[in-house]
């Protein structure tokens, strides 16, 4: 592919050497930290693992690693290739690559639902499928434990990057990667360091007109095409055990606290993209949904998600929450409602049930955040095919619920997502029957 790119389109470096391993080399990813490591300009290589499907390292493996990203913003779009990533290898190979001396960055982009972690504790759930079988002594096959096992394998100092949407999520990681190893009996005898990240830039899901698209701005065809929005953002704690690229040169933030950073956009950004998924489940994309509905947003942004923030010094907050609509509203995205609406138990928790907390903590009433949870527990019970791994659970649970009420108590029984506190609130439980019964009558009254 690079022989026949023009000198314009070429990768801006191609890097000789692996210092990067990164789990789960999917769209975002490829769109946000591949970019950021090229753009550092150091020469750091990442070796980019699938951990379920190979259809990735099928389509980048022939190009030599490289892919192009393609961003969409008001006016033309515009592509370049990106030369960082030097290997794409499967899960099986994950324990070796990370045992690598020479690898001194493992980076993580699963979803939050690859931890396999209970989102109400945020401890390893051990009655999963997966991490029982790890942990009875199989070669690992989830990301933990394929984590763990590679760790154990070093001597060489290493930083665990995790680029999820997760709570703390350096320190998230950390323990689940404690308990993991308290319980298979894995020893990490070398030095790991666990910083906290917060990312940010939307990523929708490549479609055919977007490879067009791409080859027609490029010359050439790219099978493996991200798209993207201009907007990116990544902050991170600079907490590394064996050195870094120099991200800070290519825009990112690097602080000694990520937290405020990373509770404004789980609560700004990601809390109002599920609002719009399941609220506007009947629009396709999020710049419709947010033609119909950035009032609502708008309200729920100012009313439940501010207030319960902690703005770092300096900050324009209301700038930022102006910018979140024009990004949502940028119709050259096409970002689905329903890519969004996915593992919706894994996502609220940290999207919208915080926010829920802290507003009831403070004597008021969440009533935004619970219009969200309200449409998702509508998304839950008439949705076609629920796309979640909770989904055998959650359908269980609303099965005979023949009322607004019912489904409220059926859905808020479930722990895992809710835990007891907010199950027996009786104020967030009113405001959701509230709201569930007027979706259902097709009347909401905003």
């Amino acid at each position: 592919m690079n022989e026949r790119l023009s000198l314009t389109s070429r990768p801006r470096t191609v890097p000789d050497s692996v210092e990067i391993v990164h789990l789960g080399i999917g769209a975002f990813h490829r769109a946000h930290q591949a970019v950021y490591t090229e753009d550092a300009g150091d020469g750091w290589g990442i070796c980019g693992i699938t951990q379920r499907s190979a259809a990735v390292a099928e389509r980048l493996a022939p190009q030599d690693g490289l892919y192009s990203v393609l961003v969409r913003g008001p006016g033309a779009a515009s592509a370049r290739v990106i030369g960082a990533v030097r290997e794409v290898l499967t899960g099986e190979a994950t324990v070796a690559r990370i045992a690598d001396p020479a690898v001194r960055i493992v980076s993580l982009t699963v979803t939050e639902k690859g931890y396999r972690r209970d989102p109400a504790t945020g401890r390893l759930r051990l009655d999963d499928p997966e991490i029982a079988l790890d942990l009875a002594g199989r070669p690992p096959r989830t990301v933990v434990g394929r984590l763990v096992a590679g760790l154990a394998a070093r001597e060489a100092p290493v930083t665990v990057l995790c680029c999820d949407n997760l709570p703390s999520n350096g320190a998230t990681l950390r323990g689940l990667v404690e308990e993991y190893a308290g319980r298979s009996g894995a020893e990490i005898g070398c030095e790991v360091a666990f910083p906290s990240t917060m990312v940010d830039r939307i990523v929708p899901a490549t479609t055919p007109a977007d490879l067009d698209e791409a080859e027609r701005l490029l010359g050439v065809r790219d099978e493996g095409v991200v798209v993207t929005e201009p907007f990116t953002q990544w902050v991170i704690e600079d907490d590394f055990a064996a050195g870094r690229p120099s991200w800070d040169a290519a825009g990112a933030i690097l602080t000694g606290d990520v937290a405020p950073y990373e509770t404004m956009k789980l609560r700004l950004l990601n809390g109002a993209h599920s609002l719009l998924a399941y609220l506007g489940s009947d629009l396709t994309y999020v710049s419709d949904a947010v033609g119909v509905l950035g009032d609502l947003v708008r309200r729920y942004m100012d009313e439940d998600a501010s207030p319960t923030l902690d703005v770092p010094s300096g900050f324009d907050l209301e700038a930022y929450k102006s910018s979140l609509l024009e990004r949502f509203a940028n119709p050259a995205l096409r970002h689905r409602t329903a890519q969004i609406a996915m593992d919706g138990s894994q996502k609220l928790p940290q999207r919208l049930l915080g926010v829920v907390r802290d507003r009831l903590a403070a004597g008021a009433e969440p009533r935004w955040a619970a219009l969200a949870v309200a449409a998702w527990m509508r998304h839950v019970q008439t949705a076609p095919e629920l796309d979640d791994p909770m989904a055998g659970t959650l359908r269980r649970a609303v099965a005979g619920a023949d009322t607004p009420a019912a489904v409220v108590d059926a859905l808020l029984s479930v722990t895992d997502v809710f835990g007891p506190d907010l199950r027996d609130s009786e104020v967030f439980r009113r405001l959701l029957v509230e709201w569930l019964t007027r979706l259902v009558a097709g009347a909401p009254g905003y």
